[in-house]
């Protein structure tokens, strides 16, 4: 059964990708996540906003504050990484990828466990998080098997992020259910998907920049990757464990404050600023700006300029969020056949979560405007999502386009 579900058999004839039955949106990964993953950071952003307004019992004897976090940490993120490793991981290794029902069964994992935390008043707490706790490993296995089947060893590292993530979630369930702080699990979490954010990222990045840049006839490209970007990745990852387990404390704040110094030099290496006139590009500098910025918060906190939540917030809203959202648009207008142009509408989706980005950890340091910052925070969050949904909902849910026959 679990064979079944990590990899279908192949059909001769039939396009890579492709499921022969069932809808659409189940022929590839990015197809349900992508658009679920929308749908719930607006939905889930409408609940949390009436649990402060109305008061509303939001999960239970969970709590409404440990319902957000865990949601926008293991809900949205892990079906947008979930639809992104799916998609990309079979371009890695060369191997079909998962669809059709065994991509159904795995996303209604993920739909499940949004409903059992939900009703965890209901089916008692220890009920929902375990059922909420299956999506992680089963992704993480179905990922895992494809990497080593494909001996794409050096992919290794992306499994190591799900394993870490895995575990987080797991650490955050115990310490809602022992009445135990969350953040340290909370910010296990943030550190492993900035983890996979610097690595990945720094695949995709420059390639996609220097494949533009060549295109228009330019040739200042982005430096290759070499000893400089392990350092740089290294030394970042050194910088989050050391906030995960010390956030407070001056070995913090020295090495994020090395960390923000490289990946500042790692972004500049990437030439982006001729990349400007094309926002589905340009984006994925814009958003990777804030993985130094993120470490310059963290070196804040470390020496207690900054509390916790604007720390956070500065690394799950402007670095995870905001790469995710870049991702999203380039990723589905690829793999639905459309042009890599970005329109008036995903322009401003990314106008609308750089501004949540910055404008939330500002709630935490001006507490006398704190509710109106975080209403404009919530507005512009769920802006940049509607936005997406509205254009690019269609193309998730619609067959892929056929490429247009020379003149």
């Amino acid at each position: 059964m679990l064979d079944r579900l990590i990899r279908p058999k192949p059909s001769g004839g039939i396009p890579r990708g492709l499921s022969t039955t069932g809808p659409v949106l189940f022929s590839y990964g990015f197809r349900p996540f992508f658009l679920a993953a929308a749908l719930w950071a607006i939905g889930a952003m409408a609940l949390w906003i009436a649990a402060l307004i109305l008061r509303l019992d939001l999960a239970g004897d969970y709590g409404a504050a440990h319902w957000h976090a865990h949601e926008m940490l293991f809900g949205f993120s892990s079906a947008v990484l979930g639809g992104f490793l799916l998609t990309a991981i079979p371009n890695w290794t060369g191997r079909l990828p998962v669809s059709g029902r065994p991509l159904a069964a795995l996303f209604g994992l993920w739909v499940i466990g949004r409903v059992a935390l939900l009703s965890s008043g209901i089916i008692g707490l220890p009920v929902a998080a375990a059922v909420e706790a299956l999506f992680l490993p089963v992704l993480l296995l179905i990922c895992a098997r494809e990497v080593i089947v494909g001996r794409k060893w050096k992919d290794l590292k992306v499994i190591g992020g799900l394993i870490i993530l895995s575990a987080a979630n797991i650490w955050f369930h115990l310490s809602v259910l022992g009445n135990l702080d969350v953040d340290a699990a909370a910010r296990l979490a943030i550190g492993a998907y900035t983890m996979l954010i610097m690595i990945v990222g720094g695949r995709i990045v420059p390639s996609f920049t220097r494949n533009w840049l060549n295109k228009v006839g330019r040739t200042d490209f982005p430096v290759p990757y070499n000893r400089f970007d392990t350092a740089a990745i290294l030394i970042g990852v050194a910088a989050l464990a050391a906030w995960t387990f010390a956030p407070v404390h001056i070995v913090t704040a020295a090495i994020a404050v090395i960390a923000c110094a490289f990946h500042t030099v790692r972004l500049l290496r990437w030439h982006g600023s001729p990349t400007w006139p094309e926002k589905l590009l340009f984006v994925l500098h814009a958003a990777y700006a804030f993985v130094p910025l993120g470490f310059l918060a963290i070196s804040a906190g470390a020496i207690e300029l900054l509390s916790d939540y604007p720390v956070m917030h500065v690394l799950t809203v402007g670095v995870i969020a905001f790469m995710m959202l870049a991702v999203m648009t380039r990723a589905t207008r690829g793999h639905t056949g459309r042009p890599l142009v970005g329109s008036a509408l995903t322009s401003a989706s990314y106008v609308a979560i750089a501004g949540a980005a910055l404008i939330r950890p500002l709630a935490e340091v001006l507490p006398e405007h704190y509710h109106h910052l975080i209403a404009l925070s919530g507005a512009l969050w769920s802006a940049a999502f509607v936005l997406f949904t509205l254009e690019y909902g269609p193309m998730l849910v619609r067959e892929r386009r056929a490429p247009r026959a020379s003149p």
